[in-house]
């Protein structure tokens, strides 16, 4: 079979080749995580959590290796230190609830009647996860999976080849079974198929729409559940009343850190009418002190797209919009590792409508469009104006009227003065084309589980 190649953004080299499982070697390992299940299952909740944990304690150990490996596979500068702090919360908050959340909910327990609702793991759940933040969102479904008595299969992203293969290095040497926890190596053809024959009970995908079609239409008819994580155009709303400096510092980072490839990176800023141009001021200033370069220059603040088609998409965007009338705010010379490659100045739009795809579609990269409003309803309307509805930031000084205006949105979350982050006791989901599902929270269990009823009689 053909390789799949991993093309380091750093400097174009093959940084890793693998060759993806034949059609019947991957079955046989869908096989054998079925047949892993059971015994898996039969573990005590507190062994499941405690090997889970060690898990991610030795992925931990791994830091260096880790970090380093992320630079050259994505591109993300090695300032940043790797996704430790959201690997390590999301893993404890979702350990620490699991008893409770998958303890059997009682009905009645008397002489006559034992009726109680349990939750019971569906069996072996597939994971496949995306580049831009590749082991937070692996680590998302992963560990209730683990923890709810399922088996996982993970096919990570051709982007992130090696992610998979340390979590499972990092899982089965804190001592999970190997089919208990499997990374594979799949194509499209193969990966479609154990889908469409119902190899598994669960699919958690990660990515584009167009992605996320193709797992439906191979799911189609199967009856398996699916959770869908797809695209976003998240938008930020000012209000008169905000605090303008942080509103400023939170949605600028959320719309270019990480080069812009966030899941929930805002992508289009909407400021009262008395703050526009005192934001747009402070939103360029606080461009243009960014850095851009080598991930493994200390310096560096914005590292490289993770591959040149990537940042093609983003120029095409900014180039259409100026065709259009829109102002870039932000002189590519002030970025002179800008390559024409996957290496990216970052770019602020002013005069953008949403006849622009800028505005519209997605772009998963380091630019963002800010548009005037006059008020709320102009901004509700503007911000519902999107096929997505993943987050929504709103900045104001009060909770009553944010929670108000997040009534209004058609979003997943709502946040007030903050963007681009998740909470882990809160469930992470989006709605439109955004996809559907939920994970993380009481909610991801859920997920990962179906319910069992009991309705015992005593004769």
């Amino acid at each position: 079979m053909k390789p799949i190649q991993l093309i380091s953004p750093v400097d174009g080299s093959v940084y890793a080749e693998r060759v993806p499982l034949s059609q019947d070697a991957a079955i046989v390992a869908a096989k054998a995580a079925k047949a892993a299940q059971k015994a898996w299952a039969a573990r005590t909740l507190d062994e499941r959590i405690a090997l889970v944990k060690a898990g991610v304690a030795r992925l931990n150990e791994m830091k260096d290796v880790v970090v380093e490996e992320l630079a050259w596979q994505m591109g993300r500068p090695t300032r940043f230190g790797g996704e430790y702090g959201g690997v390590n919360a999301r893993t404890d908050y979702m350990c620490e609830i699991a008893a409770k959340t998958l303890a059997p909910q009682m009905v009645e327990d008397s002489g006559a009647f034992r009726r109680y609702l349990a939750r019971e793991a569906l069996g072996v759940v597939f994971i496949i996860a995306p580049w831009n933040y590749p082991y937070l969102t692996t680590i998302n479904t992963l560990v209730p999976a683990l923890v709810a008595g399922n088996t996982v299969v993970l096919k990570h992203a051709s982007q992130t080849l090696l992610v998979g293969e340390r979590l499972a290095q990092a899982f089965h040497e804190a001592g999970v079974p190997k089919d208990v926890f499997q990374n594979l190596v799949l194509d499209h053809a193969t990966t479609e198929h154990l889908i469409a024959h119902r190899y598994f009970n669960f699919v958690n995908f990660t990515g584009s729409v167009a992605g996320g079609q193709a797992i439906e239409r191979a799911a189609a008819g199967t009856f398996t559940p699916l959770g869908l994580e797809l695209g976003g155009k998240d938008p930020g709303y000012v209000r008169a009343d905000a605090n303008l400096d942080a509103a400023v510092d939170t949605l600028m980072d959320g719309a270019l850190f990480n080069a812009g490839q966030c899941c929930c990176g805002i992508e289009r800023i909407y400021v009262h009418e008395s703050l526009y141009d005192a934001f747009v001021e402070k939103a360029v200033a606080w461009t243009n002190a960014l850095k851009l370069g080598n991930p493994f220059d200390a310096g560096s603040t914005l590292g490289p797209m993770a591959n040149t088609r990537f940042a093609k998409v983003v120029r095409d965007q900014i180039a259409e919009a100026v065709a259009q009338g829109a102002k870039p705010l932000i002189d590519p010379k002030n970025f002179p590792a800008d390559d024409g490659g996957a290496y990216l100045a970052p770019q602020v739009l002013v005069n953008v409508t949403h006849k622009m795809r800028v505005m519209m579609e997605e772009s998963f990269g380091p630019v963002v469009g800010i548009m005037k409003v006059k008020d709320d309803a102009e901004a509700i309307a503007l911000m519902n104006d999107s096929p997505y509805g993943l987050t929504a930031s709103i900045w104001t000084q009060d909770y009553d009227t944010a929670a108000q205006i997040g009534a209004q949105i058609e979003t997943g979350t709502v946040f007030m003065n903050r963007a681009d982050y998740l909470d882990p006791a809160l469930c992470w989901t989006g709605c439109k084309d955004t996809g559907r599902g939920g994970s993380l929270s009481y909610l991801g269990y859920m997920s990962v589980t179906r319910p069992k009823s009991y309705h015992l009689k005593k004769v």
